[in-house]
C-alpha cells in the first residue's frame, strides 16, 4: 500500500547519512539504492535521481565512497557504491551529531507542553 505523499525537505545531511548507512549494510548501485531507501522507509521517501547521483558524486569526491564495477539483477554493467574507511568514519560523527540533535528536539517539545 502506498503512503499518502507528504513532501518535506530533509534537514542538512539527512541524504548522506541514510546513503552511508545503507551502504555499510550492503554495496549496491544507485538505482537500487534507492530502491532500497523507498522500500526501508515504507514510501515515505522518494529519492530522485536529481537528488542522489549529485550527493553520490559529493561522497565519492569527499572520499566517503569508492565504486567498483558490478552487474545488475539484468545483467548490465552498473557501478557499485562501497563505504570507505573514511566515510565509515564519517558516519559515526555524524550520526552522534544526529543524535544529539534530536535529543535537543525532544526536550524542547517535551518542556514546551508545560
Amino acid at each position: 500500500m502506498k503512503k499518502k505523499a507528504e513532501y518535506r525537505d530533509l534537514f542538512s545531511g539527512a541524504l548522506e547519512l541514510m546513503i552511508l548507512k545503507t551502504l555499510k549494510w550492503k554495496p549496491m548501485h544507485g538505482y537500487a539504492l534507492a530502491q532500497r531507501l523507498q522500500e526501508i522507509s515504507e514510501d515515505y521517501l522518494q529519492i530522485e535521481e536529481g537528488s542522489l547521483y549529485p550527493a553520490l558524486q559529493r561522497m565519492l569526491k569527499n572520499g566517503w565512497l569508492e565504486t567498483e564495477m558490478g552487474l545488475s539483477a539484468r545483467n548490465r554493467p552498473v557501478r557499485v557504491f562501497k563505504v570507505t574507511k573514511t566515510g565509515r568514519k564519517h558516519l559515526e560523527q555524524e550520526l552522534a551529531s544526529v543524535k544529539r540533535m534530536f535529543a535537543g528536539i525532544n526536550r524542547v517539545l517535551a518542556l514546551a507542553e508545560r
